[in-house]
Parts: C-alpha cells; structure tokens; sequence
C-alpha cells in the first residue's frame, strides 16, 4: 500500500501563488514521487483577497486537496501548527506558500524520511532576502542559542518533515500558543538537518513586520530562556551594592572634608534617572513573561474554524490518487466547470466527527 505525504501550506492573501505551487506539488509527485499518495492541505488565515476563490477552484479539480478557512486571522505560529495537527499523512510536511520554501526539498525530504529520520529539515545556508535581515536573523539565532536552556536550531522556520509520530506528540501538547521550532528542538526525535538556499518571494508582498518579528522573537526568549529574569536578579543586585558602596563613600567624605566637599544634586540625578531606566526595561521584560503566561491560561483554542473544503470519507480515500495530468488549474477560476459537490464544506462541529471518522478508516486500512 503507498504511503501519504501530507502538504501543509499556510496562506494569507497568497491569490497569486497558491494555484503554482499546486500544480508544481502535483507535478513533483508525478515526476518524482510516484509510489506515494499526497494531501495538499491548505489552511487560509482569513485572506481578504481572491485566495479562497482559488482554493474552492482547487478543491473541486482534485479531491487530494484539501482546505480550511479560518473564521479570523489567528497569527503567523497558530494557523500552520493547527494546519498539522489535521493532517492524515504517514508523513507531514510544512511550507510557505509564497515559493521561499523550494518544491525541489520535497524528494530529498522522503528520502531522509525513508531511511529512518523521523524529522528532516531544511535550514537556511544563503537567503535572496534582504542581506541586512538575514544578517539580523543570524545574530538573532545565535544570542537565542546561547541564552536558551534548549539547543534551538539556526536559520529554521519549520519547513521540514515530520513523521506521523511526532504528529501525535504536538497532539498531545495542550498549548495555546505553541512555537513549533522550539518544540521541534526540545521535543523532536533524532533529525537530519538539510542545506538549502532561500529563493526570493514569487510574487505578492510579505507580511511580516517589526511587529510579527519582534513577536516571534518574544516567544521564544519567554518560552525557552531564564535570562531575562535571572539578569534582572543579578543586574539588580550588582548595582543595589554599587550604589550602596558609593553612598558610604560619599558619607565618609561629607563628614572628613564636610566644608569642601559638595554633595550637589548631578549625581543623585544621574543616579536615579539610571536606576528608573533599569527598572522600567526589567518591567517590561517581566511583563512579556507575565503575558505569555497569560496567553497560556486562558486555554483558548489554536483557531476557530469557519469552513472546510473535501474533509469527507470519500475524499478521504481518495487522496493524492487524482491524476495530475490532468488539465492544471489556470489562474482564471472562472473557466472551471462548477462541482460544489465534490468539494463539501461543514461547519467546526462537524469537522470533529469527520476527524474521527478518518482516523477509524485509516486505522483500517
């Protein structure tokens, strides 16, 4: 019996893309991959353009892709981990949709799969971003490196393969906001980590900003490192000494030279402006802790769903078995042939009972 490969592809106003890199996933199948079955699973965070048109236009031509659309955008981490966990491939496989994570790494991905890695992945060497970014992002990795109780992995954004195994952990794990990178390398069985140059974006702009990186930034110092609370307990109490030891030399000086020596007003300024700025960056920094905790507590769900395309039994069984020499999705969705019947949706309450019903028949087969 072949085995699944699930896609996951998360996409957010990606209407220019995600037909190509469809179709260039099938062709890889066709080409190179053809003793397995595949799952293309697009998971759309509520784009506002013709992204969804194009995935129901997707759906209705292949019954191996599937979709979810979400009721709001849930951020950059949620989507693609809630992405995974739908996945009924024996393997997963998480990309970007904008083309950064190459087709091409798919092969070499199974390939490592099927010699007995249970997670390859593919790390950054080159990238056609922005130099000064990547630069950025090098310094970044290595401060996190150093700072973190657990080995995190440079130049990793979690394109890689995961075996169904380590699937059924981030099952287990009850997260809201989970940081799949950190996971993977605090919780990831023995990887193979694989070279690859980082293209430019196909088309479209990107969405990250200051904020989503300093973001991401953010949950990972306050997931996986002590240093930021521990540097304030040492910084303080280093500075608490200094300024008592200057404080006892000023006195001794006051009362040996009290009519010549000035206390005056500089250095009590100078010092209390010091200590309010440490004070209010060590505040802040334990605010962030606060709020990731916060974030922790609430138990709020990963995504809320509003529709899912070809999550039935019978598509279910037919997955990746569509031919892809059939005629390959155009641009123009208009000049599909209507088939809402192949492509159901059902609300999120159904979706657990689809779920379930999946899970029994592939533990039948």
């Amino acid at each position: 019996m072949k085995k699944t490969i699930s896609i996951v592809i998360p996409c957010y106003n990606e209407e220019e893309n995600v037909i190509p890199l469809a179709n260039a996933l099938r062709t890889c199948f066709q080409e190179k991959l053809q003793n397995y079955h595949y799952e293309l699973l697009f998971i759309d965070n509520d784009s506002q353009d013709k992204t969804r048109e194009n995935l129901r236009a997707l759906c209705r031509e292949d019954k191996g892709i599937k979709a979810i659309f979400n009721a709001k955008n849930f951020g950059q981490f949620n989507s693609p981990y809630y992405g995974m966990l739908n996945s009924t491939g024996d393997a997963t496989i998480l990309m970007a949709a904008d083309f950064q994570d190459p087709v091409e790494m798919i092969p070499k991905f199974v390939e490592a799969w099927e010699e007995g890695y249970r997670i390859v992945i593919g790390v950054k060497t080159e990238s056609n971003e922005s130099k000064l970014m990547y630069a950025l992002r090098g310094i970044y990795y290595k401060l996190i490196r150093k700072m973190s109780s657990v080995d995190q992995i440079s130049q990793f954004t979690g394109f890689g393969l995961y075996d169904k195994g380590f699937i059924s952990v981030m099952q287990s794990l009850d997260d809201p906001t989970p940081f799949l990178r950190g996971i993977v390398a605090e919780l990831g069985y023995r990887r193979k980590d694989i070279p690859y140059m980082q293209p430019k974006r196909r088309a479209g702009v990107t969405h990250n900003n200051f904020y989503t990186l300093y973001d991401a930034a953010m949950l990972s110092f306050t997931s996986y490192t002590k240093v930021g609370l521990r540097l304030a307990v040492f910084f303080g109490g280093i500075f608490a000494g200094i300024s008592m030891l200057v404080g006892l030399v000023y006195l001794i000086m006051k009362l040996i030279w009290w009519d010549r020596f000035p206390a005056g007003m500089a250095p009590m300024l100078i010092g209390m402006l010091f200590l309010g700025s440490v004070q209010i960056f060590f505040i802040g920094l334990l605010g962030e802790y606060i709020l990731s905790i916060n974030q922790r507590v609430m138990k709020r769900p990963l995504v809320v769903e509003e529709e899912r395309l070809n999550f039935s039994e019978q598509a279910e069984q037919a997955t990746g078995e569509s031919s892809t020499s059939e005629q390959a999705i155009s641009g123009d969705s208009s000049s599909e042939q209507p088939a809402q019947d192949a492509c159901e949706s059902s609300t999120s309450e159904q979706a657990t009972k689809v779920s379930s019903s999946i899970e029994k028949a592939s533990i039948e087969e």
